[in-house]
C-alpha cells in the first residue's frame, strides 16, 4: 500500500472472512503502518452502533442494499484512522433470501478519505451462485479485488 494510506475492512457477511482478510493484509512486515482495523457488524444493531448506519435505511430498503453498503463504508472511515475501507452486506444462505433479494445477493461499498471527510468511491451489487461457503469466498475475492483496484 502506498505510504500515507491505511486500510480497514468490515464484513457482516462472514466474521471469519474479516479475520482472514485482516490476517492476509497483516501477514507482511510493517503492515501496521497501513492496516488500521476491521469491523464485524453482522447484526442491524451493530451496523447502527459501530458504524452509524441510519436506522431508517436499515428498515427500508433494508440491510442488504446499496445505501447500507455505502453508509457502512463511510462509517468505517469515520470511526477509524484508515484512508480506505470496504463494506460487504449480503445474503449467503441457505436461508434469508427473498424474492427481491435472493440468496447470493451481495452489496459492496468502497470508500476513501481524500483529505478530510470520507468519500464513497463505488458501490456494486453482485448475484453470486453456490452454497454459503462459495458465496462467502466469491464476496471475499470481490472485496479484496476492489481494494486492489483503488490502489492502482
Amino acid at each position: 500500500m502506498p505510504r500515507g494510506q491505511s486500510a480497514n475492512a468490515l464484513r457482516p457477511l462472514n466474521p471469519v472472512r474479516v479475520e482472514w482478510s485482516a490476517a492476509l493484509c497483516t501477514s507482511v512486515s510493517d503492515s501496521s503502518e497501513w492496516f488500521d482495523c476491521g469491523f464485524v457488524t453482522y447484526s442491524v444493531d451493530a451496523k447502527q452502533k459501530l458504524l452509524g448506519v441510519p436506522a431508517d435505511i436499515l428498515v427500508s430498503p433494508g440491510p442488504v442494499s446499496e445505501p447500507v453498503a455505502s453508509a457502512m463504508a463511510f462509517g468505517a472511515l469515520s470511526r477509524s484512522n484508515a484512508t480506505m475501507a470496504v463494506s460487504v452486506t449480503g445474503i449467503a444462505g441457505p436461508a434469508g433470501g427473498e424474492v427481491d433479494r435472493p440468496v447470493g445477493t451481495v452489496w459492496f461499498g468502497w470508500a476513501v478519505r481524500t483529505g478530510g471527510d470520507p468519500v464513497i468511491v463505488q458501490t456494486s451489487q453482485f448475484d453470486f451462485e453456490g452454497d454459503r461457503s462459495q458465496i462467502r469466498d466469491q464476496a471475499t475475492r470481490v472485496a479484496m479485488g476492489g481494494f486492489l483496484t483503488l490502489l492502482s
